[in-house]
This record gives C-alpha cells, structure tokens and sequence, in this order.
C-alpha cells in the first residue's frame, strides 16, 4: 500500500526522496520502494521521518497490509494455462494484519483437529 499521507507531506514540505533516504540511512532506491509500499517501513524509521518532517508519527503513518499470493487451480474463464482442463491462475488479494492474523490462528486450529483425525485412523 503506497504511503500516500508520507509523499503527500514529504512533497508539501519541499522534500525529496533522497533526503528522506539520508535521513533513514538506505538508499534512494530502497527508500521509493519503501515510499510506494514494496518494502515495508519499521518503526524506527517511521519516528525518524516524524522527527526530521517535524510532524507526529500519526500524521504520515499508514499501516501495511499483507499480500498473498494464490496459486491454484481454477475454474473461470480468464485466460490462463490449463492442464486437463482446469486453468491455472495466480491471484493477488490484499489483505490488512489483523486478518492475516486470524487466518493464520485459524489455519494452526485446523492442523491441529487433522493431526487428531490422523492419530485416531491410525489407532483404528
């Protein structure tokens, strides 16, 4: 997710990317990936722009949302590749850390109740 409220003032304020960049010791390069949402910022360098922007780090910070990818198969009508006739396709949803979160608790809950189902056949 770009950081819209970061550019935005960084912008106003009569900034440049490579001053930002100095300010957080990375590169130009890293720091645009950063600014448009391919690199993820940390904290302390989200208080390290606050400070430099002069602004609370409320004022700029935008939180992450998680990526996933899907590769699966299935059934649409999009073009793709198909191998006895089911088309392959990749999916990108976008997804906030909170949610991430619950799949993953609910992902681990269902290993577990297939862990149990796995020890009961084996007792049968």
């Amino acid at each position: 997710m770009q950081k819209e409220k970061l550019r935005v003032l960084r912008k106003k304020k009569g900034y440049t990317q490579q001053q930002i960049a100095d300010v957080i010791a990375t590169d130009v390069s890293n720091y645009c990936r950063k600014e448009g949402g391919d690199v993820k910022i940390i904290h302390e360098e989200w208080d390290k722009i606050a400070n430099f922007l002069e602004v609370p780090v409320e004022e700029i910070y935008e939180e992450d949302e998680g990526k996933v990818i899907i590769e699966n198969p299935v059934f649409n009508d999009s073009p793709g590749s198909s191998v006895n006739g089911n088309v392959f396709g990749n999916h990108t949803v976008n997804i906030t850390n909170d949610l991430a979160i619950e799949i993953i608790k609910n992902l681990q809950e269902y290993i577990g109740l297939l862990k149990e189902e796995v020890k009961r056949l084996k007792g049968e």
